[in-house]
């Protein structure tokens, strides 16, 4: 069983239910949830990797339970955070890419060539030794999902990953992201990244309020918000 399942998923924040009894089969390449602020799109995304738990169903990757197997689930899910240096743990740019697979156990050449890969595919070799919190928001966001990718998952979800990013590294984040073989999820409140994904999901209110092909849901979206 391959794709991402929701089945029957609630989640409370305290006193505050902020996801719905929501059931979702995802197994299209890109998928975009969009939402105002506090419709929980993000709580959503989150599930996906275990970061949060449900607080009723369950979420199933590739058919484990994210609940009970998240140390499998997150070898096959990379994340992506909205705030590049919320993941950048390591001094130089060549070690935050390292850092990630120090728990698959390659020998000391097999990660050393996918290191250089991942700096080569993301422009940032000439960067590698470069202290990685003083790079551009652009290039730490590079950073981030070289970090993630060289792990090589099956599946990748981004959180408002060009939220604060300029127009150019926001373009530059999405043409990597339409390259990207892995199964995407991107949870955005930038319309344009999304109008060529597969499907996008909108929420509102903690629950799926429009679940279609890009040119349906985001002008559902429009009308919701307008």
């Amino acid at each position: 069983m391959s794709g991402i399942v929701f089945e029957g998923v609630s989640h409370d924040f305290g006193a505050e239910r902020v996801v719905e009894d929501v059931s979702l089969d995802l197994r299209e390449r890109r998928v975009g949830i969009v939402g105002a602020n506090g419709s929980g799109k993000s709580t959503l995304a989150r599930m996906i990797n275990g970061l949060v738990a449900p607080t009723a169903g369950r979420v199933l990757v590739d058919g484990l339970d994210v609940s009970r197997e998240a140390r499998a689930v997150r070898r096959r899910v990379g994340f992506v955070f909205t705030n590049a240096d919320n993941q950048i743990v390591m001094p130089t740019v060549r070690e935050d890419v390292a850092f990630t697979l120090r728990r698959h156990r390659l020998d000391r050449a097999d990660a050393a060539t996918r290191v250089d890969a991942a700096l080569a595919r993301f422009g940032l070799t000439e960067l590698a030794d470069r202290p990685a919190h003083r790079l551009s928001g652009g290039q730490k966001q590079l950073l981030a999902l070289a970090s993630v990718l060289v792990a090589e998952p099956g599946i990748v979800v981004a959180d408002e990953p060009t939220t604060l990013l300029d127009a150019r590294n926001a373009r530059r984040i999405a043409r990597y992201f339409a390259d990207l073989d892995q199964q995407l999820v991107v949870v955005s409140h930038q319309l344009e990244l999304l109008e060529d994904f597969d499907r996008v999901i909108v929420m509102e209110h903690g629950r799926v309020v429009a679940d279609d092909v890009p040119g349906v849901a985001l002008e559902a979206y429009r009308t919701l918000i307008s």
